[in-house]
């Protein structure tokens, strides 16, 4: 018994080895694919940016090594993001064979909602929230300031709200999740609603740039967002403690 206990533990060991190194892969590939376009995606990306400044201002690199690494750390992040549902296939497949049958049905629509709202977060990012944050920075400095932004100061600055708009977007897949495992009900959620109106400007405050602007336009998102997983989390009930397969 000992012994099947072993080997099956590390059969879903070896499992798990592979679909990490089928994710990795995924990565390399589409960023060998993409790479040549390095500077047109970092172009893409510094569009926002660029529509703001004045038709004297450009931006530069004040690292030898920066108009180089600077596209490539960015493609290599594209290729990430990419990937991002291949991946979550990968982890499917790991965690679906312990599933039931029920519980595959439910846990399909969230999965592939997550990879939605994920993308959606960085669209929302990107489209919205970057070109009022930017033209905001950009024209509330004194006017005889020049402004000249570092292509890799930009380059972390936009990372980091791509991944937190990305994240904070999955918000109604959390609520949904918590819910169907019975670890809260919506109830209870609405009764901690004034706590966590706090709770998520603090979470804001961490996740994005020193601003208040950035914190408000990830905070109001994460609110309404609450109240959609809030309204989606009825239909996921408490999962029930023994079932049998039928």
């Amino acid at each position: 018994m000992a012994e099947e206990v072993k080997s099956g533990f590390v059969a879903h060991l070896i499992e798990l080895r592979d679909r990490l190194i089928k994710s990795l892969l995924s990565i390399l590939v589409i960023f060998i694919a993409i790479v040549y376009f390095a500077n047109d995606i970092y172009t893409f990306v510094a569009a926002p940016l660029i529509s703001h400044l004045p038709n004297t201002a450009t931006m530069i690199a004040t690292d030898v090594t920066a108009p180089f690494f600077a596209p490539f750390k960015l493609t290599l992040f594209v290729a990430l993001f990419a990937s991002i549902p291949w991946i979550l296939h990968q982890v499917w497949g790991f965690i679906a064979p312990g599933l039931y049958k029920h519980e595959k049905r439910m846990l399909m629509p969230i999965l592939a909602s997550s990879i939605f709202l994920f993308y959606g977060g960085i669209a929302f990012c990107y489209f919205v929230v970057l070109p009022i944050i930017l033209g905001f920075f950009t024209s509330a400095g004194p006017a005889m300031l020049t402004l000249a932004p570092d292509i890799s100061s930009y380059l972390g600055f936009v990372l980091k709200l791509f991944f937190a708009f990305g994240v904070a977007f999955e918000i109604p897949v959390a609520i949904m999740l918590l819910c169907w495992s019975g670890a809260t009900t919506t109830q209870s959620l609405k009764e901690k609603r004034p706590y966590i109106v706090v709770g998520v400007f603090v979470v804001a405050m961490f996740l994005t740039p020193p601003d208040v602007l950035s914190q408000t336009l990830l905070a109001l998102p994460m609110l309404i967002l609450f109240e959609l997983g809030l309204i989606l989390a009825k239909f996921y009930t408490a999962k029930p403690q023994q079932e049998s397969e039928e």
